[in-house]
Protein backbone atom coordinates (compact mmCIF):
# COMPACT_ATOMS: atom_id res chain seq x y z
CA UNK A 1 0.00 0.00 0.00
CA UNK A 2 1.59 3.19 -1.11
CA UNK A 3 2.38 6.39 1.21
CA UNK A 4 3.29 4.76 4.35
CA UNK A 5 6.54 6.50 4.68
CA UNK A 6 8.02 9.89 4.04
CA UNK A 7 11.34 10.96 5.18
CA UNK A 8 12.78 14.48 4.66
CA UNK A 9 14.42 16.82 6.89
CA UNK A 10 13.62 21.16 7.38
CA UNK A 11 16.99 23.11 6.58
CA UNK A 12 18.22 24.88 9.32
CA UNK A 13 20.99 26.61 8.64
CA UNK A 14 20.04 28.12 4.91
CA UNK A 15 20.21 27.20 1.53
CA UNK A 16 22.35 23.72 1.01
CA UNK A 17 23.90 23.59 -2.24
CA UNK A 18 24.96 20.32 -4.08
CA UNK A 19 28.56 20.70 -6.17
CA UNK A 20 26.99 18.90 -9.04
CA UNK A 21 24.95 15.77 -9.58
CA UNK A 22 27.54 13.40 -8.73
CA UNK A 23 28.02 14.82 -5.33
CA UNK A 24 24.00 14.83 -4.88
CA UNK A 25 23.53 11.57 -5.81
CA UNK A 26 26.39 10.27 -2.86
CA UNK A 27 24.72 11.87 -0.25
CA UNK A 28 21.01 10.51 -1.54
CA UNK A 29 22.46 7.39 -1.42
CA UNK A 30 23.88 7.76 2.26
CA UNK A 31 20.67 8.95 3.24
CA UNK A 32 18.86 5.61 1.26
CA UNK A 33 21.54 3.78 3.34
CA UNK A 34 19.86 0.54 5.42
CA UNK A 35 16.67 1.50 3.08
CA UNK A 36 16.97 -0.62 0.36
CA UNK A 37 18.51 -4.44 0.31
CA UNK A 38 20.41 -6.18 -2.27
CA UNK A 39 17.43 -6.92 -4.40
CA UNK A 40 16.48 -3.48 -5.39
CA UNK A 41 17.19 -1.86 -8.51
CA UNK A 42 18.28 2.27 -9.36
CA UNK A 43 15.76 3.57 -11.79
CA UNK A 44 17.32 7.33 -13.17
CA UNK A 45 14.81 9.59 -14.82
CA UNK A 46 16.91 11.10 -17.75
CA UNK A 47 18.52 12.81 -18.48
CA UNK A 48 20.05 14.56 -15.26
CA UNK A 49 18.30 11.96 -12.99
CA UNK A 50 20.65 8.67 -14.43
CA UNK A 51 23.75 10.73 -13.43
CA UNK A 52 21.70 11.41 -9.75
CA UNK A 53 21.15 7.69 -9.85
CA UNK A 54 24.65 6.49 -11.14
CA UNK A 55 26.18 7.50 -7.78
CA UNK A 56 23.66 5.96 -5.96
CA UNK A 57 23.86 2.63 -7.76
CA UNK A 58 27.80 2.75 -7.74
CA UNK A 59 27.44 3.38 -3.95
CA UNK A 60 25.46 1.07 -3.15
CA UNK A 61 26.41 -1.38 -5.33
CA UNK A 62 22.83 -1.88 -7.40
CA UNK A 63 21.83 -2.53 -10.73
CA UNK A 64 20.97 1.10 -12.46
CA UNK A 65 18.27 1.46 -15.35
CA UNK A 66 16.25 3.94 -16.73
CA UNK A 67 12.43 5.00 -16.93
CA UNK A 68 11.87 7.77 -19.04
CA UNK A 69 8.35 9.95 -18.45
CA UNK A 70 7.87 12.95 -20.63
CA UNK A 71 5.75 15.98 -19.86
CA UNK A 72 3.14 17.37 -21.78
CA UNK A 73 2.88 20.83 -22.64
CA UNK A 74 0.38 23.08 -22.79
CA UNK A 75 -0.48 24.69 -26.16
CA UNK A 76 1.70 27.77 -26.95
CA UNK A 77 3.60 27.56 -23.20
CA UNK A 78 5.30 23.88 -23.05
CA UNK A 79 6.73 24.52 -20.00
CA UNK A 80 3.02 24.47 -18.21
CA UNK A 81 2.35 20.58 -17.86
CA UNK A 82 -1.08 19.05 -18.72
CA UNK A 83 0.64 16.03 -16.85
CA UNK A 84 3.46 13.58 -18.02
CA UNK A 85 3.60 9.64 -19.34
CA UNK A 86 5.49 6.78 -19.21
CA UNK A 87 4.99 3.87 -21.43
CA UNK A 88 1.42 2.38 -20.99
CA UNK A 89 1.14 4.87 -18.33
CA UNK A 90 -0.72 8.71 -18.46
CA UNK A 91 -1.28 11.51 -15.46
CA UNK A 92 -2.87 13.65 -16.54
CA UNK A 93 -4.30 17.13 -15.13
CA UNK A 94 -7.92 17.27 -15.62
CA UNK A 95 -8.74 20.65 -14.05
CA UNK A 96 -6.16 22.42 -16.30
CA UNK A 97 -6.61 20.67 -19.31
CA UNK A 98 -10.42 22.11 -18.53
CA UNK A 99 -9.66 25.26 -17.31
CA UNK A 100 -7.35 26.18 -21.05
CA UNK A 101 -10.03 24.15 -23.03
CA UNK A 102 -7.34 21.85 -24.77
CA UNK A 103 -9.05 19.63 -27.02
CA UNK A 104 -8.84 15.94 -27.43
CA UNK A 105 -7.15 15.98 -30.65
CA UNK A 106 -4.07 18.29 -29.14
CA UNK A 107 -3.64 16.15 -26.35
CA UNK A 108 -3.54 13.03 -28.09
CA UNK A 109 -1.32 14.78 -30.50
CA UNK A 110 1.13 15.92 -27.53
CA UNK A 111 0.88 12.38 -26.33
CA UNK A 112 1.51 10.28 -29.52
CA UNK A 113 4.94 13.10 -30.17
CA UNK A 114 6.04 12.52 -26.59
CA UNK A 115 5.68 8.09 -26.95
CA UNK A 116 7.56 8.76 -29.65
CA UNK A 117 10.19 10.54 -28.25
CA UNK A 118 10.34 7.95 -25.15
CA UNK A 119 10.45 5.15 -27.81
CA UNK A 120 13.26 6.54 -29.03
CA UNK A 121 15.23 7.84 -25.80
CA UNK A 122 14.81 4.12 -24.82
CA UNK A 123 16.21 2.61 -27.72
CA UNK A 124 19.24 4.97 -27.63
CA UNK A 125 20.05 4.54 -23.76
CA UNK A 126 19.56 0.87 -23.18
CA UNK A 127 21.68 -0.05 -26.54
CA UNK A 128 20.25 -2.90 -26.75
CA UNK A 129 20.38 -4.44 -23.64
CA UNK A 130 16.55 -5.58 -22.16
CA UNK A 131 15.34 -3.34 -19.14
CA UNK A 132 16.01 -4.96 -15.39
CA UNK A 133 13.29 -7.69 -14.58
CA UNK A 134 11.51 -5.59 -11.71
CA UNK A 135 9.41 -8.65 -10.64
CA UNK A 136 9.13 -8.44 -7.09
CA UNK A 137 11.46 -6.39 -6.54
CA UNK A 138 12.43 -2.53 -4.66
CA UNK A 139 12.25 -0.34 -7.02
CA UNK A 140 14.04 2.75 -6.46
CA UNK A 141 13.01 6.02 -8.74
CA UNK A 142 15.48 8.88 -8.91
CA UNK A 143 15.56 12.13 -10.36
CA UNK A 144 18.32 15.12 -9.55
CA UNK A 145 14.84 17.09 -8.56
CA UNK A 146 11.15 17.07 -8.38
CA UNK A 147 9.43 20.34 -9.20
CA UNK A 148 5.61 19.51 -9.28
CA UNK A 149 6.46 15.90 -9.43
CA UNK A 150 4.21 14.83 -12.47
CA UNK A 151 7.27 13.10 -14.33
CA UNK A 152 7.78 10.96 -11.31
CA UNK A 153 4.42 10.31 -10.31
CA UNK A 154 4.18 8.61 -13.98
CA UNK A 155 7.53 7.11 -13.07
CA UNK A 156 6.22 5.27 -10.10
CA UNK A 157 3.40 4.02 -11.85
CA UNK A 158 5.65 3.06 -14.62
CA UNK A 159 7.68 1.07 -12.28
CA UNK A 160 4.61 -0.67 -10.24
CA UNK A 161 2.70 -1.95 -13.74
CA UNK A 162 6.18 -3.57 -14.25
CA UNK A 163 5.57 -5.72 -11.06
CA UNK A 164 8.21 -3.94 -8.49
CA UNK A 165 7.04 -4.96 -5.35
CA UNK A 166 7.80 -1.62 -3.41
CA UNK A 167 8.75 1.84 -4.51
CA UNK A 168 10.66 4.35 -3.28
CA UNK A 169 10.92 7.82 -4.94
CA UNK A 170 14.28 9.50 -3.90
CA UNK A 171 15.54 13.01 -5.15
CA UNK A 172 18.60 15.43 -3.66
CA UNK A 173 16.13 18.27 -3.08
CA UNK A 174 12.29 18.83 -3.47
CA UNK A 175 10.05 22.10 -2.45
CA UNK A 176 8.29 20.55 0.75
CA UNK A 177 4.59 21.16 -0.16
CA UNK A 178 4.49 18.83 -3.27
CA UNK A 179 5.83 15.54 -1.01
CA UNK A 180 2.50 14.86 0.86
CA UNK A 181 0.90 14.39 -3.11
CA UNK A 182 4.59 12.04 -3.94
CA UNK A 183 3.67 10.06 -0.55
CA UNK A 184 0.24 8.54 -1.77
CA UNK A 185 2.17 7.35 -4.47
CA UNK A 186 5.25 5.98 -3.27
CA UNK A 187 5.87 3.74 -0.90
CA UNK A 188 8.63 6.13 0.54
CA UNK A 189 9.78 9.69 -0.45
CA UNK A 190 13.77 10.05 0.79
CA UNK A 191 14.62 13.86 -0.06
CA UNK A 192 17.82 15.31 1.25
CA UNK A 193 16.67 19.07 1.09
CA UNK A 194 13.44 20.80 1.21
CA UNK A 195 14.18 24.54 0.74
CA UNK A 196 11.49 27.21 1.50
CA UNK A 197 10.98 29.03 -1.09
CA UNK A 198 11.75 26.51 -3.53
CA UNK A 199 11.91 28.44 -6.96
CA UNK A 200 13.76 25.66 -8.81
CA UNK A 201 15.73 22.56 -9.00
CA UNK A 202 18.75 24.05 -10.60
CA UNK A 203 19.05 27.01 -8.14
CA UNK A 204 20.25 24.02 -5.66
CA UNK A 205 23.45 22.92 -7.56
CA UNK A 206 26.45 24.42 -8.20
CA UNK A 207 27.01 23.54 -11.39
CA UNK A 208 23.78 22.51 -13.26
CA UNK A 209 24.53 22.05 -16.88
CA UNK A 210 22.26 20.34 -18.77
CA UNK A 211 22.66 16.14 -19.30
CA UNK A 212 23.53 15.04 -23.28
CA UNK A 213 21.93 11.92 -24.10
CA UNK A 214 25.62 10.21 -24.62
CA UNK A 215 26.06 10.96 -20.78
CA UNK A 216 22.81 8.88 -20.03
CA UNK A 217 24.28 6.19 -22.37
CA UNK A 218 27.90 5.81 -20.96
CA UNK A 219 26.36 6.19 -17.17
CA UNK A 220 23.91 3.10 -17.73
CA UNK A 221 26.82 1.35 -19.67
CA UNK A 222 29.68 1.87 -16.89
CA UNK A 223 26.87 -0.07 -14.73
CA UNK A 224 25.76 -2.56 -17.39
CA UNK A 225 28.35 -5.27 -15.64
CA UNK A 226 26.34 -5.16 -12.20
CA UNK A 227 24.36 -8.20 -11.40
CA UNK A 228 20.97 -7.18 -12.59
Amino acid sequence: MPGRSVRWRWPTDGPALFEDRRQAGERLAAALHGTVGPDAVVLGIPRGGVIVAEAVADALGLPLDVVVPRKIGAPGNPELGLGAIAPGVRVLDLDIIERLHVGEDYLEDEIEAEEQEIARREQVYRAGRPPVDLGGRTAVVVDDGVATGGTAIAALRWARDRGASRVILAAPVAPPGGLPRLAKEADEVVVCETPEPFVAVGVWYRRFEQTPDVEVVEALSRSAGRTA
